[in-house]
């Protein structure tokens, strides 16, 4: 099925302008197990510049009439429908109107309409993901996004729904709502959301504001409705002190839904939710916080993306790192999370690293030519658009200062209200609000790739001292301009492990002239980027890296923390730290940790990267024996209910490491942890899952726990706790269920591939690993990007890192031409294993 490309884009909007659709969907049959078709009627009202002839979008199940200017048009092939568009021949100069009738398919997917029918109770919900070339899936468009309209959409549902939209919904009765025109947006941006929801509304500042869940969610949404909604006030208040242009649309609803593919969605009016934000289960306050940042993230977008467009999609960056940065600076702002920068410095930011140093990086704004069309343009929403974007934005404010920032940024929204722009325009406002070389700096840092290192050399001769920061040694770095702060600490005279911070400088990179020498002493720590505000990976002086792996928790600030264990990832990660090393440190300064984010972060690259990856068969019992005793002393520490989110993350990874199942089965069987905390779903699902690996556990178990959790995240559990059991049988039955078969949704697909390959199991599944590459590029033909991206991800053999494996993934990509999300997530996947193996034999970045 052909992808749009820019070239046809930019030829359509020179044809054509869309005015108004007018869109009728027909709901009521949605419960109806049998039936797999709404039905949607279509009026799109567009006006010709010339005559001439274009074409529109549509996948139907069945197309059953369409009328231009009220003559009816030949549907067949090839003068009608082909693949996915309608050519519409002989267009005069001057207005026009399309009608289109069709029946549409729902998705299981999370693509188009997705319908999902809750397990617990038997209610069925649907909601569209219309995003980049989706909107096909549910209405005729000319699906660009420079091609903005009006849109009226009315909605039949059954009764007892409610339907939510981008505008206020009406009901008129008889199950039919109305919702209100939205302003211009793009086509992408629209959405519905239906089914018989629980809902939270309120007003602020005069406007509705609205919560919406699922109706066994109720309880868990209703707990956390205040905070979510002082967030949302805050946020909203603190982007009105920042934007002169005022909120631009008539609603605020936030609907959180099942087997979302993302986080959230920025539509206008009515943001759509992974509803795993509405928790079931204990969550630590940096989750909490974590939440808080998507919700600020999703309402700067009705700025950044919804007001104004992206032009065409080598601009995602204008879309997804200004609300990645504005959510975090925001947050930090408007509300009691303080202090979010840490967990983006090490949860985001590495992501960011990560996908910089794959032969798959990309600039954060890419040349127009290198997104020739949508299907190139998707494969960009990654570490790169997110992370990376932010970071150069952060830095950008630390080298032009907030104040002319937002100037240009409100100059940018008064010029292109309501309309799109490109990375050109917004580098002109930027320029028009100060005397700084903004282009310069975006060709510097937008459009070049790859990750800087700064290396520090220090000389030191009695009490001077003299601090060079090389940013150019690194041959895969772009060789940017840093501006960075130094942090200077001594140690502090009461003893122990602790610093003080004896000064904080800022300098630019390159210099422009030699550093001059500094008084006082050589110091215990020097911290180049201290406070992280660039983008760059840290090497650290020898003094201060053996003062790092020694004494790193008495560092008085956790962003500066964060920055040094972010140091010794990324050398892990070049092959310039043993993993050992790592996790030594890791003992000895995590039970003095005060921040969950770096707790957290420090034990996720130490159990999937150095335990899952960089360690062989033979060693990682040990690893994960060594990783088990540091949470039991976690643990013991927090005893006294005194941190119980240390508390709470400690007991998941002591579950994740486990060996032996004994105290695992005891926890279970008491339901609690000695002392706490109990075993909510979540911990449940969890325990029973490793005591699966560790066959310590049955189908007889994993029903009955099925039966006491029969939710949506009780099904995704026993799925996964399946096909993790050291069984033949299951095994097989896994994998038919990923591969051979398409009844799994995405979310049982991810939750069943999640289960699968263990590396506790690498004999039983080894004669998968060929057959993964075959039957992935099958699925993902099939079934498409989303399951592409899921089966890329999460169905890939991880535990097998060696030659063979490599091999075979290069063969894959070489000669079975998977479509280009696969083709993206297997590149990835396979530079990582590559990179795991030279850490495996020492031989560094290779």
């Amino acid at each position: 099925m052909p992808v749009l490309t820019r070239d046809e884009a930019q030829t359509r909007a020179q044809l054509i302008d869309v005015h108004r659709y007018t869109v009728e969907l027909d709901l009521t049959q949605a419960a109806d197990p049998t039936g797999d078709t709404f039905d949607s009627r279509t009026v799109i009202r567009f006006s010709a510049r010339t005559d001439g002839a274009t074409f529109v979008e549509l996948k139907p199940a069945e197309l059953r009439s369409v009328t231009l200017d009220g003559q009816p048009l030949d549907l067949t092939a090839p003068a009608g429908l082909t693949d996915n568009r309608l050519t519409l021949h002989g267009l005069t100069a001057g207005e026009h109107e399309l009608r289109v009738d069709a029946a549409m398919r729902y998705s299981r997917t999370g693509e188009g309409m997705h319908r999902f029918t809750d397990p617990s109770d038997g209610e069925t919900y649907t909601f569209t993901q219309l995003f980049m070339e989706d909107v096909q899936r549910v209405f005729a468009a000319f699906d660009q996004p420079d091609l903005k309209a009006v849109f009226e959409l009315t909605v039949t549902a059954p009764e007892g729904w409610t339907v939510l939209a981008n505008g206020v919904t009406e009901h008129l009765g008889d199950g039919t709502w109305r919702a209100a025109a939205t302003p211009l947006i793009s086509t992408y941006l629209v959405a519905v959301a239906a089914g018989p929801f629980h809902s939270v509304r309120t007003e602020h500042r005069g406007l509705p504001f609205g919560l919406h869940c699922r109706r066994s969610l109720a309880a868990s949404l209703d707990a956390d409705a205040d905070e979510i909604l002082d967030v949302t006030r805050a946020c909203f208040d603190r982007y009105h002190e920042k934007f002169d242009e005022p909120y631009p649309f008539d609603s605020y609803d936030q609907v959180f839904v099942p087997e979302f593919n993302v986080g959230a969605m920025e539509n206008p009016g009515l943001v759509t939710f992974s509803d795993e934000y509405v928790f079931r289960s204990a969550v630590t306050d940096t989750e909490r916080q974590s939440r808080a940042m998507v919700v600020a993230h999703e309402m700067a977008h009705m700025w950044f993306g919804d007001l104004v467009t992206l032009t065409w999609w080598d601009d995602i960056w204008l879309n997804e790192s200004f609300a990645e940065y504005m959510g975090y600076q925001t947050i930090a702002e408007a509300t009691r999370f303080t202090d979010p920068w840490t967990d983006f410095g090490v949860v985001r930011k590495p992501w960011g690293y990560d996908a910089d140093q794959r032969p798959s990086t990309h600039p954060v704004a890419p040349a127009p030519d290198a997104v020739p069309d949508t299907a190139s343009a998707m494969l960009n929403f990654d570490g790169i658009s997110y992370a990376k974007g932010a970071s150069a934005l952060r830095q950008l404010v630390a080298w032009l200062g907030e104040k002319d920032f937002l100037a240009g940024i409100n100059t940018h929204f008064a010029r292109h209200k309501f309309a799109n722009a490109t990375l050109a325009d917004f580098i002109d406002s930027l320029a028009h609000a100060t005397d700084r070389d903004v282009h310069a700096w975006a060709e510097a840092w937008l459009r070049t790739t790859g990750v800087d290192t700064l290396t520090s050399k220090v000389v030191h001769a009695g009490r001077e001292w003299t601090l060079t920061l090389d940013g150019g040694a690194d041959p895969h770095g772009a060789g940017r301009p840093h501006h960075v702060a130094v942090g200077v600490y001594d140690r502090d005279l009461a003893g122990g492990r602790g610093f003080v911070l004896r000064e904080r400088y800022e300098t630019d990179l390159p210099a422009t002239e030699p550093a001059p020498p500094r008084d006082g002493g050589r110091p215990a720590l020097i911290v180049p980027n201290d406070q992280d505000l660039t983008y760059a990976k840290i090497r650290l002086d020898d003094i201060s890296r053996d003062t790092v792996l020694r004494d790193l928790s008495g560092v008085p600030d956790a962003l500066t923390r964060a920055v040094l264990w972010n140091s010794l990832r990324d050398m892990v990660r070049d092959g310039e730290l043993d993993g050992g090393s790592y996790l030594t440190a890791a003992l000895a300064h995590l039970p003095e940790e005060s921040d969950l984010a770096i707790v957290r972060g420090v034990l996720t690259f130490a159990t999937a990267h150095i335990a899952g990856r960089y360690t062989g068969p033979e060693e990682r019992p040990a690893v994960l024996a060594a990783l088990g005793e540091l949470c039991r002393d976690l643990i013991r520490r927090t005893e006294d209910g005194s941190n119980r989110g240390l508390r709470l993350t400690a007991v998941r990874v002591a579950i994740d490491v486990a060996t032996q199942p004994g105290h695992l089965q005891a926890w279970l069987n008491e339901g609690t942890v000695p002392g706490g905390p109990e075993l909510d779903p979540e911990l449940r699902w969890r325990v029973l899952t490793r005591l699966a690996v560790l066959d310590a556990t049955d189908e007889t178990a994993i029903a009955a726990e099925l039966a006491r959790d029969p939710s949506a995240t009780g099904q995704e559990g026993a799925a996964r706790c399946r096909a993790a059991l050291p069984d033949a049988a299951a095994k097989r039955a896994a994998w038919e269920a990923m591969f051979a078969s398409d009844e799994l949704s995405n979310h049982l697909l991810k939750a069943t591939a999640q289960g699968f390959w263990q590396p506790e199991q690498t004999d039983l599944v080894a004669e998968y690993v060929p057959r993964y590459y075959e039957d992935a590029v099958a699925v993902a033909a099939r079934r498409g990007t989303a399951i592409a991206d899921i089966v890329g991800q999460w169905a890939f053999p991880t535990p097998f890192v060696d030659a063979e494996t490599l091999q075979l993934g290069e063969r894959c990509l070489r000669d079975a031409d998977p479509i280009p999300a696969l083709r993206r997530k297997l590149a990835d996947q396979l530079d990582d294993l590559a990179r795991a193996l030279r850490v495996r034999q020492g031989t560094g970045k290779g």
